[in-house]
């Protein structure tokens, strides 16, 4: 379906430009847009790097077992139906580890081998679980402390001062999180 939306838009890009004789922008685009993603990966790739580092450590090191740990109470309610045995639970705590440093792409594997572990648990291995259901909520919408691939983004494009939206972006991202997570328990106690 995405790729159906990005054809779409591409096609009405050319054509307009097309129609309307700005076919040379597009040229220009096409020959820049390179260069600038070049440039944009170097600017951002030191910062992601780092942050990747820092998690790599924490993991090396135990401290995102601890985390796990700290969070066992908290994902206990959010996962009831879990083993307490369950290795996605440490999977789950370093996925929302990533997440709220805003590491997406750190996140993934984290968030991929925890639905590997809760696929495990599951009876009928063609429908999502609840447990499922939630962590996907949880991952969507997670709460993002630290917005690092942002800050990248907005220091890569000359903000004055990248870092200002942390704020915003912490009570987005709760927000999110907290109406997300009551409508998955609204769903749960309903089904």
């Amino acid at each position: 379906m995405i790729n159906f939306i990005w054809f779409f838009m591409i096609a009405i890009s050319i054509t307009y430009a097309l129609l309307t004789g700005n076919i040379s922008i597009i040229n220009d685009e096409i020959i820049n847009s390179g260069s600038k993603s070049f440039s944009l990966i170097l600017e951002m790739g030191p910062l992601i790097i780092l942050w990747m580092g820092i998690l790599k450590i924490a993991e090396n090191s135990g401290l995102l077992e601890k985390f796990a740990k700290l969070l066992e109470p908290v994902l206990r309610k959010l996962f009831p139906s879990v083993k307490k045995d369950s290795k996605a639970l440490g999977y789950i705590a370093s996925n929302i580890a990533a997440n709220s440093l805003g590491l997406g792409s750190a996140a993934t594997p984290f968030g991929l081998k925890a639905m590997e572990e809760l696929q495990k648990e599951n009876n009928q291995p063609d429908t999502a679980t609840d447990a499922m259901i939630t962590f996907l909520v949880l991952n969507t919408s997670g709460v993002t402390i630290i917005p690092t691939t942002v800050i990248a983004l907005r220091m890569a494009s000359g903000s004055a001062n990248p870092s200002e939206i942390i704020i915003t972006s912490l009570l987005a991202t709760i927000c999110s999180s907290t109406a997300g997570l009551l409508l998955d328990y609204y769903i749960r106690r309903k089904k």
